[in-house]
């Protein structure tokens, strides 16, 4: 990808940052009857509308959900200082937790009114270190299989160039959303 191209990708990538943040409320935990009477595109809708909190994983590694569709959530994020491994580069579990974050919650954007899901298990692909110098990077999360009891999804870590850092797969578990 050309610089410049790569320049005005990060800058789209930063506008819509923005315009996510400026809408959404502190983040939180939503209540169980905020949350059970939607589907999982619609929890995503109240999320970026300020009605719902958004989890406190991304203020806490630096990352927020940007994007869903059906079947689709995008990531965006930064790692920070704060996440370095003993040799001075980004932790494993950052590039997992993010990229959790995007395949799992593309899996959510699947679910009706009274499903719920967790994640059974995640396999991911660290392909090249992720420098602090990279401003931003997206994961970018797809369902593969959206069924009544299991969903797979996979997931790809890029940068702004089009840099290919991590890559994952999911395997989640649906089943009836009950009160703790």
């Amino acid at each position: 990808m050309e610089p410049n191209s790569a320049q005005a990708t990060l800058e789209q990538w930063q506008r819509d940052e923005a315009a996510v943040r400026e809408r959404l409320a502190e983040p939180g935990v939503a209540a169980f009857e905020q949350v059970v009477p939607l589907d999982g595109l619609t929890l995503f809708a109240h999320i970026f509308e300020g009605k719902i909190p958004p989890p406190t994983i991304g203020e806490t590694l630096g990352f927020l959900a940007v994007e869903v569709a059906h079947g689709r959530a995008v990531f965006q994020g930064a790692p920070n200082g704060r996440v370095l491994n003993p040799m001075g580069t980004v932790h494993g579990g950052w590039y997992a937790a993010i990229l959790d974050s995007a395949v799992a919650c593309a899996v959510h954007t699947t679910l009706p009114v009274g499903r719920a899901y967790t994640t059974l298990e995640i396999k991911v692909n660290i392909v090249r270190a992720l420098p602090l110098s990279v401003p931003r990077v997206r994961a970018i999360g797809e369902v593969v299989h959206a069924g009544r009891q299991v969903a797979t999804a996979e997931g790809r870590l890029v940068g702004p160039d089009g840099t290919l850092f991590a890559h994952a797969s999911t395997t989640c578990l649906i089943f009836d959303a009950r009160p703790k």
